[in-house]
């Protein structure tokens, strides 16, 4: 078999990335564009806050509303993309104790409901084409429980068990289905969750963001474009041999 020069090269792909405004998702349809791949992207904010690119098409949707989740699914089947970066996600904090229905709505709303709605628009997409490839985000979180992040361990959770069956349902068809799961990554999104520790635990600001970076194996934390080089292994050929599983970014912190 001839080796490709370029293995991860997307020229010819058409890529959805959700929740793009994020500091992973932003990264990630930078890696693609920078690989050849045409980009369709969609938050819930009225525009796009990276770099303009003549290849990358923005579309907002609130995947919270019926109606805005219902647009998504049919933009979806309307770009036929061959990769779905299914990243789009809420977090929020509380333990049993405090975490209440109205936050446990918000997060399945958006981190399973969505996702899950989108995975399927995009597996039916990829029918016709017998091969692609749908990327989901799961979080470390999906991997154990935490005490004051009940509701968002659990949607991961979610994520992770449903890449595996939506990857075994898919497998006839060509079809690839793995996840991402980052560890602690230094994306603009630390600010709010660093501000939660600090109000729950009585932690002074910044002081849980650099406690989680000391407490990573490797040292530190990891950056967004730690995992959009994973999510470039798993939209091109590189990854042509790999479904059903979950690909941990973490520095470490889960050992599997």
């Amino acid at each position: 078999m001839a080796l490709n020069a370029d293995p991860t090269d997307l020229t010819g792909k058409t890529c959805i990335v959700t929740g793009v405004n994020g500091g992973i998702g932003q990264s990630t349809a930078e890696h693609f564009l920078a690989q050849g791949a045409r980009v369709f992207a969609t938050d819930v904010a009225g525009s796009y806050t990276g770099v303009p690119h003549a290849d990358l098409i923005y579309v907002r949707f609130d995947l919270l509303l019926d109606t805005g989740l219902e647009g998504a699914v049919q933009w979806v089947q309307a770009c036929q993309p061959d990769v779905l970066f299914n990243n789009a996600a809420l977090f929020d904090m509380g333990s049993v104790l405090d975490a209440d229905l109205t936050q446990m709505d918000r997060l399945f709303g958006v981190n399973v409901r969505a996702f899950y709605a989108l995975l399927q628009s995009e597996a039916r997409g990829l029918l016709s084409k017998s091969k692609g490839s749908i990327i989901n985000m799961a979080s470390q979180a999906g991997h154990r429980g935490e005490a004051l992040v009940a509701h968002y361990c659990a949607t991961k959770a979610a994520v992770i068990s449903y890449t595996q069956s939506a990857a075994l349902a898919l497998a006839s068809h060509g079809i690839r289905v793995n996840a991402i799961s980052p560890g602690v990554i230094d994306t603009p999104m630390w600010k709010t969750v660093d501000g939660l520790f600090a109000r729950f635990e009585g932690k002074e600001p910044g002081q849980k963001k650099r406690e989680v970076g000391e407490a990573v194996p490797l040292g530190y934390m990891g950056a967004p474009e730690d995992v959009a080089r994973v999510a470039v292994f798993l939209a091109s050929q590189q990854s042509e041999y790999i479904t059903a599983q979950t690909i941990c970014v973490d520095g470490g912190n889960v050992l599997r």
